[in-house]
């Protein structure tokens, strides 16, 4: 992943060191449980843990002769152990260590990304109380529709990301597993005891049947829901990017001091933050798929899957961690305009009371389709001519003969539309 897009503590995961660590002590945790049941001298056991190291340059080195990862591995530590080293890697395969390994960076990547959910989680709620009150009007198709408050749009994402957290914590369960099973996962020339005592080291799961590898639905699960996630962030970035509009500008992104909006163009405060993270919801999804498809393997294994997981899983999963991270600075420090919320909610000329009037039209035993055909003549005039919707309904003959001017007066009530926010916040919220 290119520095523009990467943080430092979830882009060290990746890093072939801590993987390197990480096969080191999968080998280390193997030899300890073949000593513990005999299998090798506990003495050489000993040795090697004081003597196993790697050298990242040399690995590298041997790989380009050798052409095999893991080989190339274990040649390195053997040189820093010495006549001991024939007990490491005794009786596994390299699916063993490398599926082993990758759910460990999985699980630490996760531990990282739920983390970023519940910062942002935490600020939508924060913005969804404080603009819990804060009327604007509702959208559909893009089209004014009915008011709504900015804080009602805040709490729906609240819930959004929250489904997300818990389908997460789901998909890391799903992902937390150990598989030390040997060729085609037979256990053939390694006690199951070495992998029970290796995933209880390591806090994960054994594989109910391993074919050498660890099934990759599992994997998919947890990249289908970064990609639903990454789906979550851009619906929310669409919404700040339309509030921004010059011609809405309900919403503004954080514009610093020395920032500068366009090359071109002095006066431009573009949201740029949240065009970016519509982009980058592209890249992550698009990414989805190839994990769908490795799924299907040849048999016991094949390694189709794994050029699909040295380069998409660490970048997906960066990016995930960076979009929830700048979508959360997003939401940290957006400026809301109330006064353009209530302008705009004046420029609808009161339309968004059009379902009122029929309705109250409907009361008046007139059928529901002439009480729609009255309503919608008026207010197609109304915005077509910008003229009160109220006006027009006083001076209409056919509203003045079922409504006075009274009642046309009562159903122009803006809290009319908000009387029942307490209720969902308390549903939400409790």
């Amino acid at each position: 992943m290119i520095p523009r897009y990467k943080r430092n503590e979830i882009s060290a995961i990746w890093e072939p060191k801590n993987k390197f660590d990480i096969w080191l002590k999968i080998e280390l945790l193997i030899c300890e449980a073949l000593a513990q049941k005999g299998e090798i001298p506990k003495n050489s056991y000993k040795k090697i843990k004081e003597k196993a190291s790697f050298n990242i340059e040399r690995i590298d080195e041997i790989e380009k002769e050798v052409k095999h990862d893991v080989i190339a591995f274990l040649t390195s530590i053997s040189e820093s152990v010495g006549a001991e080293s024939r007990f490491i890697h005794k009786g596994i395969t390299s699916s063993d260590i490398i599926d082993t390994s990758f759910s460990v960076q999985l699980k630490q990547s996760c531990l990282i990304i739920k983390k970023e959910l519940k910062d942002l989680i935490e600020n939508l709620r924060s913005k969804a109380l404080l603009y819990k009150s804060t009327p604007c009007i509702g959208r559909s198709h893009g089209i004014f529709a009915e008011p709504t408050t900015f804080g009602l749009k805040m709490l729906g994402r609240f819930c959004e990301f929250n489904r997300h957290y818990k389908r997460l914590c789901e998909a890391e369960k799903e992902i937390s597993i150990c598989s030390i099973s040997g060729a085609v996962g037979t256990y053939a020339n390694i006690n199951p005891f070495v992998e029970k005592f290796v995933a209880q080291k390591l806090k994960l799961k054994i594989e109910d049947v391993s074919t050498q590898v660890i099934p990759r639905d599992r994997h998919a699960f947890l990249f289908s829901t970064l990609s639903l996630i990454a789906s979550s962030i851009e619906n929310l970035a669409i919404e700040i990017r339309h509030l921004h509009r010059s011609e809405v500008r309900e919403v503004e992104e954080f514009f610093s001091k020395d920032q500068k909006g366009s090359s071109a163009m002095p006066h431009k405060k573009n949201p740029v933050l949240s065009e970016n993270l519509t982009g980058i919801a592209r890249v992550i999804r698009s990414s989805c798929i190839p994990f769908m498809e490795n799924i299907s393997l040849w048999h016991e294994r094949d390694i189709s899957h794994s050029s699909v997981e040295r380069t998409l899983a660490p970048d997906m999963i960066i990016l995930c961690d960076f979009a929830l991270n700048r979508m959360t600075n997003i939401i940290k420090d957006i400026v809301i305009d109330k006064k353009m919320m209530e302008f705009n909610l004046k420029k609808t000329h009161g339309l968004y009371n059009s379902q009122r009037i029929m309705l109250k039209l409907i009361q008046k035993k007139i059928s529901r389709e002439k009480a729609y055909r009255i309503v919608q003549k008026i207010a197609l005039r109304s915005w077509k001519e910008n003229k009160s919707f109220k006006i027009l309904l006083h001076n209409n003959a056919e509203i003045k003969a079922l409504l006075n001017k009274n009642e046309i007066n009562k159903l122009f009530d803006l809290n009319y539309f908000l009387k029942n926010i307490d209720k969902i916040y308390k549903r939400v919220l409790g």
